[in-house]
């Protein structure tokens, strides 16, 4: 029998799960992680080669601006964010702010505000963009222009990475060897982190979620009411919970501000963490403490931001 190379493993820890590592014995970390996209949409007004064609409205224009596209995205940042800190806020739940370096480019005191809440801000691309069949040498570029940019306008520098949709096969690896990033989120196969060695370095793999995401409100997504968002991460919850009394779990939930702040579904978002809350024994952490504890779990010393780390 033709072999199979050993790139992909499909096995993972199943017959070795690791007890929950979480602080205050907690069964279940959640992270919620709220993708900052708008402005870094492809778009011809702005210059870019072609014009994004995924949203609610899925129809591209093709060869001329589209106002209409872009006033759609333009909803989050002007009136979806307020809506979402405010839900965040009143359930004292941190998040992840992943964020496309133009984005931040474009909503600098967006950028700032998230900070000055105590949350996380990570990097997700520099344009809204796959970076499937990207060249080395652009995609190196790439991360270091939105690392760079993000450090600046947060304040901090960036510990964590997303890739919208494909990576490469050399993403890990550049991130790895940039040196600034502990983690990133560019893997969907798994309910609990994991380290890997990447250039001779340890690196942990936080798996993010395409079903308990308020993507679904898109055409065909299967999310319509609030109550279905909240219907469906509530089922994810307490399934997780449940394993957690004995095995490591994490839940990603993925918000988007053109998405969940829209006023019909911010309520699906608060009914699912006052929910949370009410069940206790949850740790709501951003990515990046979810990452230190689960390195600090596996016996590994303090991560240190430096390019030159070796461990």
């Amino acid at each position: 029998m033709r072999g199979f190379s050993d790139r992909r493993d499909l096995k993972g820890a199943w017959d070795a799960e690791r007890s929950p590592p979480w602080p205050n014995d907690a069964r279940l970390a959640v992270s919620l992680v709220v993708n900052v996209e708008e402005g870094a949409e492809l778009s011809i007004g702005d210059g870019d080669e072609r014009n994004e064609a995924v949203y609610e409205k899925r129809e591209e224009i093709v060869g001329a601006p589209d106002p209409c596209m872009e006033s759609h995205f333009a909803y989050g940042p002007r009136a979806g964010y307020r809506r979402i800190v405010s839900a965040l806020a009143a359930a004292d739940a941190p998040a992840t702010f992943s964020t496309c370096g133009r984005a931040a480019l474009r909503t600098p005191w967006l950028i700032q505000d998230a900070a000055g809440r105590g949350h996380e801000i990570s990097c997700h691309g520099w344009r809204w963009e796959q970076h499937a069949g990207m060249d080395e040498v652009s995609e190196r570029a790439i991360i270091a222009k939105t690392y760079d940019t993000i450090t600046q306008i947060s304040g901090a520098p960036p510990v964590g990475w997303h890739t919208r949709s494909a990576s490469t096969l050399a993403t890990r690896r550049l991130l790895v060897e940039h040196g600034g990033f502990l983690y990133d989120s560019d893997a969907y196969d798994d309910d609990a982190p994991r380290i890997e060695r990447w250039s001779g370095r340890n690196h942990i793999i936080l798996p993010y979620a395409f079903d308990t995401n308020d993507m679904r409100f898109g055409p065909g997504g299967g999310f319509v009411q609030a109550e279905d968002f909240t219907t469906y991460c509530l089922a994810a919850f307490e399934r997780l919970w449940a394993e957690g009394a004995v095995a490591a779990r994490m839940m990603s939930i993925g918000l988007h501000l053109r998405f969940m702040g829209r006023p019909a579904r911010i309520g699906g978002l608060e009914q699912l963490l006052d929910a949370m809350r009410a069940k206790g024994g949850v740790w709501f952490a951003t990515r990046r403490q979810i990452a230190e504890r689960w390195r600090a779990a596996s016996g590994l010393g303090p991560w240190t931001q430096v390019q030159e780390m070796t461990e």
